[in-house]
C-alpha cells in the first residue's frame, strides 16, 4: 500500500517549500491564511469555505480572550483554568499546565485540531492539517511523516509510520534552530505525538527547553526524554540534535531516500 508522506517543522514561517513533498495520493489541497495562521489542508472533498470559516471561529476566540486577559498571550508559565473560558482556550490551558509551559505554546496545534475536527464534523473522513509543522492527522490509510530537522543531517531523512488505528492524531515540532516560534533549547527539531494536537504542540515546546543549549546533545537530548515519560498523554517523542537522536513512547522510525 502506498502511504502519505507529509513533512514536518517549516524551515521559517514564510518558506512553505516543504509542502510541495506532501504526497496527495487523491486528496485535494486548500490553503487558509489568517494572520499568524498559515494552514495546509488536504482531505477528500473541497473544503476551502468551511474550513476558512472554521479557522476564523477559533482565531477570533483566541484573539478576543488575549484581549481580555492579556496575560494569555504573555506568560510562559501555566495559568489556572477558566471554566468561563471557550473549549479551545480551555484546552490550551490544560496543554500547557500538563507540559508547564504558557497556553500559547499551544496556540498552532490547537487552531489545527479544532479546524480538523470542525470539517470532521461536516462529514470529512480524510483529514491533515498542517499550521506550521504542527499536524492534526485523521487518515483511513497508513502514513508517514517526514522530520525536517533543520541542517541536522538526518533531516528528512527520517520518518515517523504511523498506522491508521492510531488516528486521529496530533504530531507537533518544536525546534531551537529553525522557524519562528519561541524555544530556549538548540534541539534542531523536537516531535511530539500525543492523541491531542493541543498537547502534543504544548509537550514539543516544554522538551525543546529541556534540551537546553549545552554542547553536549547526548545529555540535552536524554533530558529531554526523561521529561517526555513523565508527561501525561503523550504517546511518544523523538528530539533530534545535529547527527544524533533518540526516542521514546510509541515512535516507529522509517528511513527516507
Amino acid at each position: 500500500m502506498k502511504k502519505d508522506r507529509q513533512t514536518k517543522n517549516p524551515q521559517s514561517y514564510r518558506d512553505r517549500s516543504y509542502r510541495a513533498l506532501a504526497e496527495l495520493s487523491g486528496l485535494r489541497e486548500t490553503f487558509v491564511r489568517v494572520k499568524e495562521t498559515d494552514l495546509h489542508i488536504l482531505s477528500e472533498c473541497d473544503v476551502t469555505k468551511p474550513a476558512g470559516e472554521l479557522t476564523l471561529t477559533f482565531r477570533l476566540q483566541v484573539e478576543h480572550y488575549i484581549e481580555a486577559f492579556p496575560e494569555f498571550a504573555l506568560s510562559r508559565a501555566p495559568l489556572s483554568d477558566d471554566k468561563l473560558a471557550v473549549p479551545i482556550i480551555r484546552d490550551m490551558i490544560a496543554a500547557g499546565r500538563n507540559a508547564d509551559v504558557g497556553p500559547m505554546a499551544a496556540v498552532a496545534g490547537a487552531i489545527s485540531e479544532y479546524v480538523g475536527k470542525g470539517l470532521i464534523d461536516r462529514g470529512c473522513k480524510e483529514i491533515i492539517i498542517e499550521n506550521g509543522g504542527d499536524i492534526f492527522l485523521q487518515r483511513s490509510r497508513d502514513c508517514t511523516i517526514a522530520v525536517f530537522a533543520g541542517d541536522s543531517p538526518l533531516s528528512n531523512r527520517v520518518g515517523l509510520q504511523i498506522s491508521s488505528s492510531r488516528m486521529p492524531l496530533g504530531i507537533c515540532t518544536s525546534s531551537g534552530t529553525v522557524g519562528h516560534s519561541m524555544s530556549l533549547g538548540s534541539a534542531d527539531s523536537v516531535t511530539v505525538l500525543a492523541a491531542s494536537a493541543v498537547m502534543a504542540d504544548a509537550a514539543a515546546t516544554r522538551l525543546g527547553n529541556e534540551v537546553g543549549t549545552g554542547n553536549n546533545k547526548k545529555d540535552g537530548i536524554n533530558r529531554a526524554l526523561d521529561v517526555a515519560g513523565r508527561l501525561p498523554d503523550i504517546r511518544g517523542a523523538l528530539v533530534i540534535c545535529g547527527e544524533v537522536m533518540g526516542a521514546v513512547g510509541e515512535v516507529e522510525l522509517v528511513p527516507l531516500d
